[in-house]
């Protein structure tokens, strides 16, 4: 999973992966069109993310199509992001908006009561 976070800490690679999630099967000029960088730039950066195996690679004949590979994803998902995803008010309590929420009442979420005195 740290190969993942590495991978898509990179605001390069993650163009490249909303690329092939919109358009699979993309050849590596393909990939760079209109990037500022060169084709072994764009090379460089779909090693790493074929080695934290966001990418799946097939050749056919003499041209080699990448795609996105969705299952590390969706595993970071289900395994790390998950348990944040409904974390009590009472957890955050050194949190100085968690004081701000609990007057505002019921019925705000923290984010909304949060954004609200920003």
């Amino acid at each position: 999973m740290t190969d993942t976070f590495s991978a898509l800490s990179d605001p390069t690679r993650r163009v490249l992966l909303d690329r092939l999630s919109a358009e699979g099967g993309l050849t590596l000029t393909e990939l760079g069109e209109g990037l500022p960088m060169t084709r072994q730039a764009v090379a460089k950066h779909l090693a790493v993310l074929e080695a934290a195996e966001l990418v799946a690679s097939r050749r056919e004949g003499r041209c080699k199509r990448h795609y996105l590979n969705p299952l590390p994803l969706a595993k970071m998902a289900r395994r790390w992001l998950a348990r944040f995803e409904d974390v009590p008010l009472s957890t955050i309590s050194g949190f100085s908006g968690a004081r701000s929420v609990s007057r505002l009442g019921q019925g705000r979420t923290s984010a909304g009561a949060i954004s609200a005195h920003s």
